[in-house]
């Protein structure tokens, strides 16, 4: 409807240029159509007129009223009113609203959606956490609103591949190892001092047990031959950091770098294994799992610094490769090589980011933590320094979820094993009220997750609210079974004409809402949008529920009230999937 009402002001203004009221060079203004604060101004209002007034000479209802004059002739509008300074008004038909359930009737869960690869493709990448322990529930918002993100992008006509990239050649990984090792060598009663700096979750234990079953005393070393001059730890009065470190060596010196690797990659397919399923029970699929270790072996990693070579971008300084990032807007160049020949993160950054594009995507959407807010000027000027399209490049900060019981907030820490998982979130309050509760806000705005709200059986409680709307006509359509009824969609069609009333009518316009706020919401990468909506969208259809007889109506209009119901609940059931969350039949 936006998009209609558009093109009869773009036609109307095309009519006033060659009528000579308005130059011929006027440029058309940045103008919105936006849905109006009250019924009494009708449903979509416009404010071009008062944009455009200035530049045009003329006053803004002056213009408001030849705009108003030239419009041409349309089925969907049925009034236009000037409002105010200058606001044009349009009430939209009784025709064309009562036309939306024919529409949702037709289209079914393809209602709200535009044809699939009609935009460019757009690989989304999200969650990405270090596969160093189950995911928490700081994890879980970025899952939520990237898998949202994605199934929004999807529904709107874009080609979506859905990513996490596997961090499985950092440091923190090989401080799981170490981890997991020096767990292994307790099960065989030999007890080396943990690390301050170690994983400490039961986890590491239970991969250690599994390595252990596998491979037997075979990498087990003393405990002198272990911790033999290394140097203090924190509680020790030393640096923590310089410890683990000093321990990550030793471990690859003892083992060799073949069973260093059998260590290290146990830890990294249990986590991993462990955040797949982990996510499948969360409704998180993702199409690719794409290893940091790959970037060298496909030779991302070394096309990416060549390209930055071959283009003048790097420097020598202090026995460093150096990008010259503050040259495309960044606050500081970057390390690309260290003096020590090993490359950095940010090299590793480069080669994923080309990997990117080489593979044929359109547009690269990172979801990421909002610690990594450095990242986007970072990213940016990677991007120019390779010769890609900065604005290609889309970064989107999840800000921090945090867990309430009652008035007590939870502590989290990973490598202290106190932390609550995403598993546990998801047994306490259920995938569908944790999935519809990390999008309720803008991802830009903290979070704090109430788990006794999520879990109450309430109006109070959003996801219970609109399930319940759906689940409540599905038990209008079995009650009319146990009577004896009959309904058919095209008596339902045919008496719609019978939709009269206040109650039947918000509920009307909340169903043509449906498509222009599916589209808001991909186009602001805004999954909360979808949310309120469906929770108005429920509101008005258990006002309606409330306000007028549906079973027991004469028949004509019993069918014409049914099959809104059935509209409605077509609706919510669309709007739920998109957030990953069930549509029940039953509560």
């Amino acid at each position: 409807m936006k998009e209609h009402l558009r093109e009869l002001v773009a036609q109307s203004l095309l009519d006033l240029r060659r009528q000579g009221r308005l130059p011929q060079d006027l440029a058309t203004p940045d103008y919105v159509i936006e849905r109006t604060r009250s019924r009494e101004h009708g449903d979509y209002a416009t404010n071009i007129a008062l944009l455009l007034a200035k530049p045009a000479g003329m006053k803004p209802r002056e213009l408001a009223e030849a705009l108003v004059a030239n419009f041409g002739e349309t089925q969907h509008v049925s009034k236009v009113e000037i409002a105010g300074p200058g606001f044009i008004n349009f009430r939209i038909s009784q025709p064309c609203r009562l036309a939306t359930v024919r529409r949702v009737f037709e289209l079914g869960a393809d209602y709200g959606r535009q044809s699939p690869g009609s935009r460019e493709s757009v690989t989304v990448e999200f969650v990405s956490a270090n596969p160093n322990g189950p995911l928490h529930v700081g994890h879980g918002r970025g899952a939520a609103y990237g898998a949202s993100v994605a199934n929004l992008l999807e529904a709107v006509g874009h080609t979506v591949q859905r990513e996490y990239y596997v961090n499985d050649a950092g440091r923190q990984m090989d401080i799981l190892a170490v981890s997991v090792w020096l767990r292994y060598h307790e099960l065989g009663g030999i007890n080396v001092r943990f690390p301050d700096n170690g994983y400490k979750g039961d986890y590491v234990s239970e991969i250690a047990r599994a390595l252990r079953a596998r491979e037997g005393d075979r990498l087990r070393h003393s405990a002198i031959e272990i911790s033999d001059g290394l140097p203090s730890d924190e509680s020790q009065g030393g640096d923590k950091e310089l410890h683990v470190d000093a321990l990550i060596a030793r471990a690859r010196q003892l083992l060799g770098e073949a069973d260093y690797r059998i260590v290290f990659d146990a830890g990294l397919a249990w986590c991993l294994a462990d955040i797949r399923n982990d996510l499948a029970g969360f409704g998180v699929v993702h199409d690719e799992f794409f290893s940091e270790r790959s970037l060298a072996t496909d030779g991302y990693l070394q096309r990416a610094i060549q390209m930055l070579r071959d283009q003048g971008h790097l420097f020598e300084q202090d026995g460093a490769t150096w990008f010259r990032a503050t040259s495309f807007g960044d606050d500081k160049d970057r390390v690309v090589i260290r003096e020590n020949g090993a490359t950095t993160y940010f090299a590793s950054d480069l080669g994923y980011l080309l990997s990117k594009f080489e593979r044929g995507f359109g547009r690269a959407l990172y979801v990421l933590g909002a610690d990594h807010h450095g990242y986007i000027a970072r990213l940016k000027a990677a991007a120019q320094g390779l010769g890609l399209d900065p604005a290609k490049i889309e970064i989107q900060l999840v800000q921090f979820a945090i867990l309430y019981r009652g008035t007590e907030r939870v502590q989290m820490s990973t490598r202290a094993g106190s932390f609550v998982t995403l598993r546990e979130l998801r047994e306490e309050v259920g995938t569908d009220a944790a999935r519809f509760f990390y999008v309720m806000r803008g991802n830009d705005q903290h979070l704090d997750f109430d788990l006794e709200l999520a879990k109450s059986h309430s109006n109070d409680n959003p996801v219970y609210y609109i399930q319940y709307a759906h689940a409540r006509i599905a038990s209008l359509f079995r009650q009319l079974k146990d009577k004896g009824l009959a309904y058919n969609d095209s008596a339902a069609l045919s008496a719609r004409s019978l939709l009269t009333s206040e109650a039947e009518d918000i509920l009307l316009v909340e169903l043509m809402r449906f498509p222009e706020m599916l589209e808001s919401a991909a186009n602001g990468r805004a999954p909360q949008v979808m949310a309120h909506y469906l929770r108005d969208t429920a509101a008005a259809f258990h006002a309606f529920y409330n306000a007028l007889p549906i079973l027991s109506a004469e028949d004509q209009l019993r069918q014409a009230r049914l099959g809104l119901c059935k509209a409605t609940q077509q609706v919510l059931a669309n709007g739920l999937a998109l957030l990953g969350v069930s549509a029940p039949e039953t509560m």
